[in-house]
């Protein structure tokens, strides 16, 4: 599925840095934040989401670094400061001062991280299974291993990414169209990407110190951290375990919880309707579905 609503498109210099945005809508801005799989970008991520939250919200859809029509490379030693980075710079080229922020997965640690690090520029946060909860306290899932595991070995194959996707990624792997893994295949085999993987495990010499970094519930700010907080988790996510949902409900002060049976990591796409209209009760745009508290 695609955006039928009227699209902007554009690259825009952000820290020295070129971030592709898509743009659509008009009213508060919410930004929403990709997930880091092979072949990510923002609108294939939100393919399901723009036109609904356009109709109440100027909605924001950058390629995050290293993905889409961005600039490739994250910095390895702090990839979430990286990513935090990027989307605040791109929130100062854009003259916004404070938006919401929706982010999946990746997306997700890096809407954390910009508001850990400066909560003032973000109005509420909706997070989708987001990395970097508990990630250092258990073995990583099947799920993250085979996303780790992407580039390695015999590198990237169309075979792989659809096992990541129909297995790992969604609950009903059926419902995932060819077409969509061919344009996620064909996208993660840019000869940048496959020259510098943006989303790998840690390793070398600062590798416990990146791992640490990169777990929020080992953030003493975590607990402080008042902007509103909408979590979102497919309970049967095989890539971050569900189990984080409730982490972050128990530890920060102003955080709801929707756990969303029959949906695993992509809860936006398998759960597009149930996901909209929680989203646009959240941020205030209007009626929508019943949030947990």
């Amino acid at each position: 599925m695609t955006s039928t609503m009227p699209l902007s498109e554009r690259t825009v210099s952000a820290g020295g840095e070129q971030i592709f945005v898509a743009e659509a809508g008009r009213g508060a801005p919410v930004v929403l934040l990709h997930g880091g799989g092979p072949g990510a970008s923002g609108l294939s991520n939100y393919s399901r989401n723009v036109d609904a939250l356009a109709e109440r919200f100027r909605v924001i859809v950058p390629d995050l670094p290293g993905y889409g029509r961005s600039t490739k490379g994250v910095d390895r030693s702090d990839p979430f400061g990286h990513l935090a980075d990027a989307i605040r710079d791109l929130l100062d080229a854009l003259g916004i001062e404070q938006a919401s922020l929706v982010g999946n997965s990746y997306g997700g640690a890096c809407a954390l991280r910009l508001a850990l690090d400066t909560p003032e520029r973000v109005s509420k946060l909706v997070l989708m299974g987001p990395g970097g909860v508990g990630t250092t306290r258990a073995l990583p899932t099947e799920g993250l291993s085979h996303l780790f595991g992407y580039y390695g070995g015999d590198g990237p194959s169309r075979e792989k990414l659809e096992t990541f996707i129909r297995q790992y990624l969604v609950h009903d792997g059926a419902a995932v169209s060819d077409a969509v893994i061919d344009e996620r295949y064909r996208a993660s085999i840019d000869p940048e990407v496959v020259a510098s993987p943006p989303l790998r495990r840690p390793s070398g010499l600062f590798a416990l110190r990146t791992l640490w970094r990169m777990d929020f519930t080992r953030d003493r700010r975590l607990a402080r951290l008042a902007t509103p907080t909408l979590v979102i988790w497919g309970a049967e996510d095989k890539v971050n375990r569900p189990s984080g949902g409730s982490a972050l409900a128990r530890t920060m002060p102003n955080c709801r919880l929707l756990e969303v049976p029959n949906a695993g990591h992509w809860v936006q796409w398998e759960e597009a309707e149930l996901f909209n209209a929680a989203v646009i009760e959240f941020l205030g745009g209007g009626r929508g579905a019943p949030v947990a508290r």
